[in-house]
């Protein structure tokens, strides 16, 4: 597929690479010379150094043969006029635009009043929103994603030192008596990222990602030795951008007590307006005499949502010394992920992340369901529609030949039914497959498990 991308980012960079890497045709469109250079020596696709918001700059680029078209750059304007033009000079294009405004359901329907098509806005912060609130009540487990419509739940949790897991191999947890349907998907272990077998033993400090039942999640999160969920009661935010004041509302509703921090006065007065029984701070958040004012010790949770990344990480650091519970960082740059989790700091989001998946599920529409990245760029869980013609269905498992670095996790079936597999359970076509791999093999395995190659996107 002839894929053009305005922006050239973090977010504009990773997504270039794995479409490249699945054998797509990408342009990508800046307008730093600067910028464009770093990209030539690092991506194998086309650089094209211009304004995305001038007409010249995509006819020189090609714009009449495009696909699809993704808008990923830092201006939600810029992004709105790039997709106007394309609009105009590649009627046949598929379009993905990102915009941060919370006003993006009136730009969506805007945009279709006025007959300009397009075919997925991308806001991240309505899932990063989400997930806070799922995680919030349990300081044990850093993350919840779920697959097939929530049937199928992923946690993240931290194997601490002096937890029952340290040194047990994945066959001990197994002969230990687990509830049924449940395993180990990945390992994070420092640098590196492991998709587990049966060998594999858990140390201190690792990070695990687990997948399990909606009706066994609470059973496994007990059996892992994860604390049990907490009514929250008093939370603290540092930030006061959308992110921050939406969890901040929610938390109003469910009765919590919360403290929000802005430096800005005038962001201050507005948050103030806008929320009903939160207390505004104009302060600095991640300075730990203004915390210690504030009565942080003995708080349910403490949430760094500003857009700035060091000021996140040191202000959750602070938190987590003065005893909070839970501990959320925003994180924003691609190639801190792993680091923050290695200092302790129980869960991080990511905008940029959020937008790559949803991006590469917009790309890979069709059969690929859902698709959710962990650490900077290290794995995926894809879910996927199995189609009867794959060669995968009706044989057991174990006589599947998938790429090393790939499980199947989970087996959604049509009727309702879910199964976390092992060797002797069979795919049966219409099954929600949820599959867990390292980042290298991916494409190798949807082509593998479609028996086809990629087909052309198409309008639904």
């Amino acid at each position: 597929m002839n894929i053009f991308i305005a922006g050239a980012g973090q977010v504009a960079a990773f997504i270039g690479k794995r479409l490249v890497n699945e054998g797509h045709e990408v342009t990508l469109v800046e307008r730093s010379e600067e910028r464009c250079r770093e990209l030539e020596s690092q991506l194998d696709a086309r650089i094209i150094h211009g304004n995305a918001a001038s007409i010249a700059t995509w006819r020189r680029a090609g714009i009449e043969r495009a696909e699809m078209l993704i808008t990923v750059t830092q201006s939600d304007e810029l992004n709105l006029l790039a997709a106007l033009i394309v609009h105009a000079q590649a009627p046949q294009a598929v379009k993905a635009v990102r915009l941060r405004t919370p006003d993006f359901q009136a730009w969506r329907g805007l945009l279709q009043d006025r007959g300009i098509k397009v075919d997925r806005i991308i806001h991240p912060e309505t899932d990063i929103i989400a997930r806070i609130l799922r995680v919030l009540p349990v300081p044990g487990v850093s993350d919840i994603r779920d697959f097939a419509e929530g049937a199928v739940k992923m946690f993240g949790m931290n194997v601490e030192r002096g937890s029952w897991l340290v040194d047990k191999t994945l066959r001990d947890l197994e002969d230990a008596g687990p509830p049924p349907g449940s395993m180990v998907a990945m390992i994070f272990r420092g640098s590196a990222v492991i998709i587990p077998h049966g060998n594999e033993a858990l140390r201190a400090g690792d990070h695990l990602y687990t997948v399990t039942t909606r009706d066994s999640l609470q059973a496994f999160m007990d059996f892992m030795g994860i604390k049990a969920q907490v009514r929250l009661q008093r939370v603290f935010i540092v930030g006061g951008d959308e992110v921050g004041v939406e969890v901040a509302r929610a938390l109003e509703g469910q009765g919590v007590a919360v403290k929000l921090f802005e430096e800005d006065p005038a962001k201050c007065e507005a948050i103030a307006e806008a929320l009903e029984k939160t207390v505004v701070i104009h302060g600095d958040g991640t300075d730990q005499e203004t915390l210690w004012q504030a009565n942080i010790e003995g708080i349910d949770a403490f949430l760094a949502l500003t857009d700035n990344d060091n000021s996140n990480v040191i202000a959750g650091l602070i938190a987590r010394r003065l005893g909070a519970a839970k501990v959320v960082t925003q994180v924003n740059r691609l190639n801190y992920m792993g680091m923050v989790g290695g200092l302790g700091i129980n869960t991080t989001v990511s905008p940029r992340l959020k937008a790559v998946d949803a991006i590469l599920e917009f790309v890979r529409k069709g059969d690929v369901l859902s698709v959710r990245s962990f650490g900077e760029e290290a794995a995926e869980a894809i879910e996927i529609q199995a189609p009867a013609t794959s060669p995968y269905i009706g044989r057991p498992l174990r006589a599947i030949r998938l790429p090393r670095d790939a499980i199947v996790a989970a087996i959604a079936r049509q009727g309702g039914d879910v199964i976390v597999p092992r060797g002797d359970d069979t795919i049966e076509a219409g099954d929600r497959v949820v599959f867990v791999a390292l980042e290298h093999c991916v494409s190798e395995l949807e082509t593998a498990f479609l028996a086809k190659p990629r087909s052309r996107w198409l309008r639904p």
